[in-house]
């Protein structure tokens, strides 16, 4: 892993494409469920959802990304770049 292949196995970045192309479903879902004049609780439960996928997605490559820090001593050795992930530590849990 480096920073040039997005810090990601190729495992887990198809892991995290399948999730995205289902989130990408679900969003076009709710655009039709809009259009077709469904009922807003639907609605928000299925935005719930997007919500709920797309923070397991960050959450899974900020894994990732965090182990591929602490791993590599060019990273690790980097006071910015502990910063760094510090920060996106703290955007996810908001």
């Amino acid at each position: 892993m480096s920073p040039g292949d997005g810090g990601l196995p190729a495992e887990a970045r198809e892991d995290l494409i399948r999730r995205l192309r289902k989130i990408e479903g679900q969003t076009q879902g709710i655009q039709r469920m809009l259009a077709e004049g469904r009922d807003c609780r639907e609605v928000l439960n299925q935005l719930a959802s997007v919500r709920a996928a797309t923070h397991r997605a960050s959450l899974e490559l900020m894994r990732h990304y965090a182990r591929w820090c602490l791993q590599d001593t060019e990273c690790a050795d980097n006071g910015e770049s502990v910063a760094e992930l510090i920060d996106m530590l703290l955007r996810l849990s908001a």
